[in-house]
């Protein structure tokens, strides 16, 4: 027996199956629609439709019972692209096609619990993806039914109730500070010599150096601005998009190396304009190709980095180990988490520290030293158990072991491992 509301409200009525049908409007420019919900109970099918109701009057997409989780990923990555950036929605499609739509795609939206997306993982572990991998995954995921519980079309989010896999933890190559140096020597007079110096004096980003212009980097000052990264985006080609992540947009004070190399790339760069007819000078890059406009990574790598690595007789890296390198110099010279945290535009310093935890080992052994230092000052005398015993100035000569009785008065009614009788230890002071 159905069971009447306010106008307005809707109605729920029982169905012949047994189960509670709730019926609403929503009004559109077509005319009106009846939309229903269901529950097992009156109560459920109430609840149902009250979320409804007020999803309809605050203009989300309608509550129904059949959409599928793969319907609602390509409609919510469609109206995600005007907040996303290229490199991240295509990252995303990629993960959403292949890996996630295939098992899980026709999983009702509703019924989607936390065991079907541990199964996902594992599974994904299972046919060899990197945990890493998996991780990436589940932000999707996570990000997409977050804002499917914001719209009312879930009650709450299952990738919240699920841990993703650990983070491999890779080997960090980074460069030491007399490989920095030969490195240094074998780019000097390249044409790209400064990018390297800014590199490893700054820590950052390859996208970061190569959407590097001229208006950001103020000499006189000895500071660059972190404006923009390089992507490469289908059917558009390279273009400057904005950093990262807000934190990524920073103020860099350059070391004195970094401003003399900017310095003379910038007259080395003068005269390439002069000689060369085709210069696009609209795009104002520090480090462009032979033309003026922007750099593509791989032939960056291909034509320069790693010959330059070669002819230095330096390990094959990557050029993100340059970044690497700089953080890990400034960790392990005392250089404050905080700043270098900053300085490489991570969002927390805690992210910092769990990135470069090889160099905590390092800062340990400095703080260790300032307290030895600090205890040196208010304790002239070493710290310990010997602390205030006065020393003979010769040593004292005890007994043989051989030349001792058992039955030396001495030792008598004493436990063999105490000193003899009347032996007193020297008085500890403060």
């Amino acid at each position: 027996m159905s069971r009447k509301r306010g106008n307005g409200e809707g109605n729920v009525r029982k169905r012949p199956d047994g189960r509670w049908e709730a019926r609403y409007v929503v009004e559109h420019q077509g005319g009106v629609t009846r939309r229903s919900v269901y529950g097992r109970t009156y109560e459920e099918a109430a609840r149902q439709l009250r979320e409804a109701i007020r999803g309809r009057d605050d203009g989300l997409p309608p509550v129904t019972g059949r959409e599928t989780l793969g319907g609602y990923l390509t409609d919510w990555l469609a109206g995600s692209k005007s907040n996303m950036r290229p490199q991240t929605l295509r990252a995303y499609e990629r993960n959403i096609r292949l890996h996630i739509t295939p098992i899980l795609g026709r999983y009702r939206l509703r019924q989607l619990q936390p065991a079907d997306l541990q199964r996902l993982y594992q599974d994904r572990l299972d046919a060899g993806l990197s945990p890493t991998t998996v991780r990436h995954i589940h932000a999707v995921l996570s990000r997409a039914l977050g804002q499917a519980t914001q719209w009312n079309l879930i009650a709450r989010n299952p990738a919240s109730l699920v841990k993703a896999p650990r983070r491999a933890r890779h080997e960090m190559r980074a460069l030491t500070a007399s490989q920095v140096r030969t490195l240094l020597a074998a780019a000097r007079s390249d044409r790209l010599e400064a990018l390297y110096v800014v590199a490893v004096t700054t820590g950052m980003r390859q996208g970061e150096l190569l959407a590097l212009r001229w208006r950001d980097v103020d000499l006189d000052r000895s500071t660059l601005s972190v404006t923009g990264t390089l992507q490469w985006s289908k059917g558009v080609g390279l273009t400057i998009s904005e950093p990262k992540t807000a934190r990524s947009r920073r103020q860099l004070q350059l070391a004195s190396a970094a401003v003399e190399g900017l310095r003379q790339h910038r007259a080395r760069q003068a005269a390439e304009i002069l000689a060369s007819e085709g210069w696009d000078q609209t795009t104002d890059l520090v480090f462009p190709n032979h033309v003026g406009r922007p750099m593509q990574a791989s032939n960056l790598l291909r034509r320069s980095f790693f010959p330059l690595l070669a002819a230095a007789d330096l390990p094959h890296i990557r050029f993100h180990d340059l970044r690497h390198t700089a953080a890990t110099l400034l960790l392990s010279r005392g250089v404050h988490p905080k700043i270098a945290s900053e300085m490489l535009g991570h969002s927390t310093v805690a992210f910092t520290l769990d990135v470069y935890s090889h160099v905590t080992e390092t800062l340990q052994r400095e703080a260790a030293r300032t307290m030895d230092s600090i205890l040196g000052e208010a304790f002239p005398q070493p710290v310990g158990v010997s602390a205030g015993v006065n020393r003979p100035s010769k040593p004292v000569a005890l007994p043989s072991p051989s030349s001792i009785s058992n039955t030396d008065s001495r030792w008598a009614r004493q436990d063999s491992n105490l000193r003899p009788e009347g032996y007193e230890p020297p008085a500890l002071t403060g």
